[in-house]
């Protein structure tokens, strides 16, 4: 089966394992991403960091950095040239790069399918909301990265097949335990790995950990237009010479962040046109061997499930008493990263989500030819 997949996010090399694991089920697979892609925290250049057993090419992209009005002017070309059977399009259905890749499947007489975070039920003006109904008529099938996701489809009106399916999953073999223990050679270390921005809830993040006893320390991974304001919390916090900023860094540097640190955090703030969509560091550091910590917004409590511990979210007092607990439990700390281990390899490997997507792409072609031997 020849499959084309238009997916911006794998411009991120640790993203890539997937598609490997994909054409090892035997698809005939080719991947089309922009040569870069822009958002808050800077510019991703492609990295060709896993592409063995599929093509992965860099087409031209229109309106870089632009979530609704991006799309790629070569695309038609490459589908005539590729003639794909399937398209996966992994991109939101409001978007112009899905009409766009949709409108050129059905030009080609292939089958297409699209992928949707979205979990909060959100109206777009026009033409958004034209090519959202577009898109939902006329594509064979959708993937949701969770149920929530899938809700919000149906409740829009998308009356088709739908599948969750996370949208990655994690590489087991990039993402482990670290190999000896070093947690007595430094502070408790408590990391936040991600975008800095106000919904993620770093500030309330160093508020709680401010008010933590004994030796600590914060490592912050990420860039985003935050990161001045978030410095100056600290300073005014006076924990700057506690906390350290890492900035934004390539996917590949990222089992190693892991590695340094004894409990991750991830404290979302849900907004009225945002909630946490799943939470990708959260599997990574079950992966990693590093305890959890998530607020209760979006998609988390069902990513972490009994791996990890909830919390209301916007409540530093409990997040305070959380990393406190962590701190002071080593028991507690190890049980929980037995936990996530498990977790993360009963769900949430790269292997585990390529199955189930090759499956779907089976399971739609064999209705399609079904449908085609009963016409």
């Amino acid at each position: 089966m020849r499959v084309l997949m238009l997916c911006k996010a794998c411009v991120v090399g640790i993203y890539q394992p997937k598609l490997e694991a994909i054409a090892r089920q035997g698809i005939e697979l080719m991947v089309l991403t922009p040569p870069s892609w822009k958002d808050e925290r800077g510019e991703q250049v492609l990295e060709r960091a896993h592409s063995a057993g599929y093509q992965l090419r860099s087409l031209p992209i229109r309106f870089n950095g632009s979530f609704h009005f991006h799309h790629f002017p070569t695309l038609g070309r490459e589908l005539r040239a590729f003639q794909p059977q399937l398209v996966h399009i992994d991109e939101e259905p409001y978007n112009l790069a899905t009409w766009q890749a949709l409108l050129h499947a059905r030009r080609n007489n292939a089958k297409a399918l699209f992928f949707t975070w979205q979990n909060i039920q959100r109206a777009y003006p026009p033409p958004f909301s034209w090519a959202e109904r577009w898109v939902y008529r006329h594509a064979d099938l959708a993937l949701a990265g969770t149920d929530a996701a899938a809700a919000v489809l149906r409740a829009k009106g998308y009356a088709g097949p739908v599948k969750t399916i996370p949208q990655f999953g994690v590489d087991a073999a990039l993402f482990q335990p670290a190999p000896s223990q070093t947690q007595a050679d430094r502070p408790f270390t408590v990391g936040y790995i991600g975008r800095i921005v106000p919904e993620k809830g770093i500030h309330l993040l160093l508020r709680a950990v401010a008010a933590l006893d004994g030796e600590w320390r914060l490592r912050l991974v990420g860039g985003g237009p935050a990161l001045s304001e978030m410095r100056a919390l600290a300073s005014a916090l006076d924990i700057a010479d506690r906390v350290e900023f890492r900035g934004q860094l390539p996917s590949s540097e990222l089992p190693a962040q892991y590695h340094a640190l004894d409990c991750l955090v991830l404290p979302s703030l849900t907004q009225n046109n945002w909630k946490e969509q799943f939470g990708r560091v959260l599997v990574e550091a079950m992966a990693s061997g590093v305890a959890l910590i998530g607020s209760d917004s979006g998609a988390i409590p069902g990513v972490i499930g009994e791996a990890g511990l909830v919390l209301p979210e916007g409540d530093a007092p409990a997040l305070t008493k959380a990393m406190r607990d962590l701190k002071d439990r080593a028991d507690l700390r190890a049980e929980l990263v037995r936990r996530g281990r498990e977790r993360f390899l009963a769900r949430f490997t790269n292997d585990s989500i390529a199955t189930a997507t090759v499956a779907v792409y089976r399971g739609l072609m064999e209705r399609a030819q079904s449908a085609a031997s009963a016409e």
